[in-house]
């Protein structure tokens, strides 16, 4: 969330700020809910200041044995206002709580000003880029191999679900285990969350309300199938006072993922290019307010070097302001070539949040114990989301009879290819 202080001294840079990020909340409506709301405020404390100040000369009055029943009346009829001023006041909040929930996060000045992935910045690019044996897509390699059955997965659950079967399971949980265990070697600590949040919790991480229909909402507990785990990750510490020595604090947590992915079709998001529901290991950080824009440059290399060990040819973006997520400040896209699509697969962004989320989650911390408190900075990224890596290695090491798997997940499989 915007600070509500710097919006009013910063106007035209938070319409601008928007307009960049393609999005259109009502700034000037939220100005005069402002002044509304301060108006308020100002008449109840005077209010409240003259019912003290006659509060005081009734007494003088009863002590001194004289009529107080006027000024009593008058009081009341004054109690009566503050109550009703109260009333409003909430009411007015309540609406400028929700204008501001719509205003999205200011981008770093870093961030090339754009309105698609079209402008987007290629950042630097790691590895030769491998051409497909075959020509066959993934569909069509782990269809004959019988690693993955889309069919079936269509039939029980929908278009979008998979079955992953014998060693294309297994060579999922090799993944899973090898970023686990590779970022708990980098520091971080490894949770393993709720894989259903409420709706405080989405929107802390700024989910609520701008991507509800991207989600999956169970109505009747008001709950949510979480979409990334950075959810429940970064609410770990919601409402929390965070001390000062043990920032950057770092996370890491698989869990499955869940996105309804409202408006996707064509052949672009064919098999497991776009699906609802797949698994990922988060990396979240908490940062102190100095170092985020360096954390955001370390998490970003911890995800690079899982691609390296896999042998997978990488790039990183920079987004430009109108591809940029709602919530974030800074984000950096790492996509892998895949021989068979002949093209670049996003399988993980790294995003910087300063304190837009710390905000809106009340996740705060003091340098001092006499010092004020200040909001974190929330920093997250995918440590990696296995659909499109699975997509890339066996498209990437698939020769016409089997799949090569990268030595380093060898020792997870048990086995060193799939036929």
């Amino acid at each position: 969330m915007i600070d509500l202080k710097f919006l009013r001294e910063n106007v035209e840079l938070i319409k601008n700020n928007s307009k960049n990020k393609n999005a259109n909340p009502d700034i000037d409506s939220i100005i005069k809910l402002d002044e509304e709301r301060r108006d308020i405020i100002a008449k109840v404390e005077e209010l409240k200041n003259e019912r003290n100040s006659t509060s005081k000369k009734i007494a003088q009055l009863k002590r001194n044995n004289e009529n107080a029943n006027d000024l009593i009346s008058e009081m009341k009829e004054v109690s009566a206002t503050i109550s009703t001023y109260d009333s409003n006041l909430k009411k007015v909040e309540t609406t400028l709580n929700t204008e501001l929930l719509k205003v999205p996060n200011l981008s770093h000045s870093s961030v090339p000003i754009g309105k698609s992935e079209k402008d987007n910045k290629i950042i630097r690019q790691w590895g030769d880029i491998p051409t497909s044996k075959t020509g066959k897509n993934h569909i069509e390699i782990s269809e004959k191999l019988g690693i993955i059955d889309f069919k079936r997965g269509a039939k029980v659950s929908g278009s979008g679900f998979a079955f992953l079967t014998g060693k294309g399971a297994r060579l999922e949980r090799a993944l899973i285990n090898f970023f686990l265990d590779s970022h708990n070697k980098s520091g971080y600590s490894e949770i393993f969350s709720p894989f259903v949040v409420n709706e405080d919790s989405m929107r802390g991480t700024g989910q609520l309300p701008k991507m509800a229909e991207d989600m999956y909402h169970c109505q009747e507990d008001n709950v949510y199938l979480i979409p990334t785990a950075e959810v429940p990750l970064t609410n770990f510490h919601r409402n929390d006072m965070m001390k000062f020595d043990e920032l950057p604090k770092k996370f890491c947590g698989y869990s499955a993922c869940f996105r309804r992915e409202a408006g996707s079709y064509g052949k672009e998001v064919r098999g497991f290019l776009r699906v609802h529901q797949f698994n990922k290991v988060e990396l979240v950080k908490f940062s102190k307010p100095e170092e985020s824009a360096s954390d955001l440059e370390s998490l970003t290399n911890d995800s690079e070097e899982l691609l390296k060990q896999l042998g997978l040819s990488y790039r990183v973006l920079l987004l430009c302001t109108g591809d940029t997520s709602f919530a974030s400040s800074k984000t950096f896209d790492l996509e892998v070539w895949s021989a068979g699509e002949k093209a670049w697969l996003e399988v993980s962004s790294c995003s910087n949040f300063i304190d837009f989320q710390a905000r809106r989650a009340n996740i705060r911390f003091k340098r001092k114990d006499d010092t004020k408190p200040e909001f974190v900075h929330t920093l997250n990224g995918s440590g990696l989301a296995t659909p499109r890596i699975m997509v890339s290695l066996i498209e990437n090491n698939y020769d016409g009879e089997k799949i090569h798997i990268p030595e380093v997940l060898r020792k997870y499989t048990g086995f060193d290819y799939i036929d």
